[in-house]
């Protein structure tokens, strides 16, 4: 009996396709207002807050990191990104320093093996992450808002900036805008 429930359980979740809204009551619909856009995976509501990327003390460190992962890199207070050619610095930073002290907190506690899976098969996906978008056919929407908007933004913080239609990211310094 144990197995039969534990196979339907399977089955069922193989079926069911994740969507997640962060900050909003639901997923954007598409043009009749009613169905739920099957194009989104993860999104943010609208509001000055925006993600904080995982913060590494080197990229080049990290193993395992497929194409598209983002992180902080606290070694040269760049964002970055995993592309096939290695690491690229999303992120410009001509100003100085920047205050990491809050990833020397001790109150705060590492979990290496934490991890996160919308869509897909959590169980046995190997991609290795925090938060891992696996859907095939959907994308996740930043949180939309303008840079000047986040009073206090933090280090790894990234948004679509809705006045420059760009993607945001925050090194702990400035803004950096990038397009493709």
């Amino acid at each position: 009996m144990k197995k039969i429930i534990i196979s339907s359980l399977l089955l069922v979740s193989i079926s069911i396709f994740s969507q997640v809204a962060i900050g909003k009551t639901s997923i954007s619909t598409l043009s009749d207002n009613i169905t739920p856009n099957p194009s989104i995976s993860l999104e943010f509501g609208a509001g000055n807050k925006g993600i904080i990327l995982p913060w590494v003390t080197s990229a080049g460190g990290v193993t395992g990191a497929v194409n598209g992962t983002l992180v902080y890199d606290t070694a040269d207070k760049k964002v970055k990104v995993k592309l096939a050619s290695g690491w690229k610095d999303l992120s410009v930073d001509t100003t100085g320093t920047v205050d990491t002290s809050l990833q020397n907190s001790p109150l705060l506690t590492d979990f290496p093996s934490a991890k996160t899976q919308i869509g897909g098969i959590p169980d046995t996906d190997p991609t290795s992450g925090i938060l891992v978008l696996a859907d095939i056919n959907k994308a996740m929407i930043l949180p939309k808002t303008t840079y000047s908007a986040i009073v206090n933004p933090s280090p790894g913080m990234m948004i679509y900036d809705t006045v420059a239609n760009q993607l945001a990211v925050f090194n702990g310094t400035v803004w950096s805008f990038w397009k493709p």
